[in-house]
């Protein structure tokens, strides 16, 4: 008969060390172990001083006997178990806490976790490849347990996982102290600002791809961001550009703008952020050139901007004459219509080799009556 084998081992889980939730157990003088009445619950740590071991080979927790000693109500004395539990205590069930974090009579309201667990479970885990085996595996165990004992209203904690890859180092190894390869985030965002170290790590490749870090890549965004303010701000004064104008935008730039719109908000629901910059820095080489630049074109870019560089996007929108945050406002809408093109452009080749180009219309009736080739051959 088939069946799945599990390669599981015992779950290890205590530690000796302060931090960590404390276990609700008693020890008896005659070896009996006892769990801590109901109403002695939560059962929190100590303030102490020394979070060192005993030197004993005991926890630090041993090195509080007036808390470790406890005598019952009958008289009788018992001892605390001085081993804290792992951090898997909390993070196997935190995602539970965060829908009603703030409840003090319960782990969570039991009509809020089905409100936001309805659609059955945690939309989206994010997390290394590792967590396969690790994280994943403990905290369904936490939750499939919780469901039988109808705690929560899902089977299955999560619904989809996304595996991000790793940064490596310039050398293309793996980051760390020895290789003397680690990259320090904080000098970075020193050198060039917080918004071109988000951009950048986005902008490297796909998210689930293992990546060597390139400062050269940093300092191109940099110049992409740049660039982004000297479209729209003036470099002199400091204050919007003379060509932000409350004007009517031109057929290109506003086909341009949705179709922009578009491709950043599917980027955003499908994980391609490094596309999703792409196709921005083709928006913004478009913009940079023309003498007139809408003021609502602007602002919806800078909207599509914010999730990507935060910081320039909220400056630049107060420079647009916003007193409110950008963060209030709704993601902007494509139309439909307005993101179709109307022509493409075709290379004709004789043996190989380029030798004219045409704009084609992408009229149906164009593209029947045959009059493509017919004027090809005229001009040329």
């Amino acid at each position: 008969r088939k069946a799945v084998n599990y390669k599981l081992r015992d779950w290890l889980f205590s530690r000796q060390r302060y931090w960590g939730e404390p276990f609700p157990i008693l020890h008896t003088e005659n070896g009996c172990v006892v769990g801590l009445s109901e109403e002695d619950l939560p059962l929190e740590l100590p303030a102490v001083e020394n979070y060192k071991p005993t030197g004993t080979g005991e926890p630090p927790l041993a090195n509080v006997e007036d808390w470790v000693n406890v005598t019952l109500p009958d008289g009788s004395k018992v001892k605390r178990e001085t081993n804290t539990m792992p951090q898997w205590a909390g993070s196997c069930w935190y995602y539970l806490r965060y829908l009603d974090p703030h409840n003090e009579q319960q782990g969570w309201n039991p009509e809020k976790e089905k409100y936001w667990m309805a659609n059955g479970g945690v939309d989206l885990y994010i997390g290394g490849a590792e967590h396969a085996v690790l994280h994943l595996l403990y905290s369904r165990f936490w939750h499939k347990l919780l469901y039988d004992l109808g705690y929560v209203s899902t089977k299955e904690p999560f619904k989809k996982l996304v595996n991000q890859g790793m940064i490596l180092g310039e050398d293309g190894q793996k980051m760390s102290k020895s290789r003397g390869n680690v990259v320090n985030p904080d000098k970075v965002i020193v050198d060039y600002g917080a918004d071109s170290m988000r951009l950048y790590e986005m902008f490297m490749g796909p998210l689930e791809a293992i990546k060597p870090w390139n400062m050269q890549g940093v300092e191109g965004v940099y110049r992409f961001l740049q660039k982004v303010w000297r479209a729209i701000i003036d470099k002199e004064t400091g204050e919007l550009d003379e060509m932000i104008q409350e004007a009517k935008a031109d057929e290109a730039t506003l086909r341009l703008l949705h179709q922009t719109i578009k491709k950043v908000g599917y980027d955003i629901e499908t994980f391609g952020f490094n596309t999703a910059i792409s196709a921005m820095m083709i928006f913004v080489n478009h913009l940079g050139k023309q003498t007139v630049r809408p003021k609502a074109v602007v602002e919806k870019f800078v909207l599509i901007l914010a999730p990507f560089a935060p910081h320039i996007a909220e400056e630049l929108w107060g420079r647009l004459g916003h007193t409110d945050s950008l963060v209030y406002e709704p993601w902007p809408e494509y139309d439909k219509e307005l993101i179709k093109e109307k022509e493409i452009e075709l290379a004709v080749q004789l043996n190989g080799k380029i030798k004219d180009r045409m704009a084609l219309s992408l009229a149906p009736s164009q593209l029947l009556d045959g009059g493509v080739s017919s004027n090809f051959f005229t001009s040329s």
